[in-house]
């Protein structure tokens, strides 16, 4: 009974830390591994690459702003058939293709 009760605590304290991250402003760079579900290694190595946005105030630690990795996040939206079809549409109505 002990054992599932502190189980249950300690899955509320990753809860809470976790909570708290995505309020945050300016994320270090544990609370951007898991604001993004990255392991460490794979965050170092796109910081290291320049693939994500990042800063280094002092030349050592590592900080995130929450609102440019979310946009980095949504980039290369994929279009949905629907507005595929529509893009297709409109070119060749525009091309003067296709008569209505």
């Amino acid at each position: 009974m002990d054992t599932i009760i502190l189980e249950k605590l300690e899955r509320i304290e990753k809860l809470l830390e976790t909570q708290q991250a995505m309020q945050k402003q300016v994320l270090n760079f544990n609370d951007a591994c898991i604001y993004l579900e990255l392991s460490q290694s794979h965050l170092y190595k796109l910081t290291s690459t320049g693939s994500i946005p990042h800063y280094k105030p002092n030349g050592k630690k590592l900080y995130f702003n929450r609102q440019e990795l979310d946009n980095w996040l949504l980039r290369n939206r994929s279009n949905s058939i629907d507005e595929i079809e529509q893009e297709a549409a409109n070119y060749l109505i525009k091309k003067g293709r296709v008569q209505l």
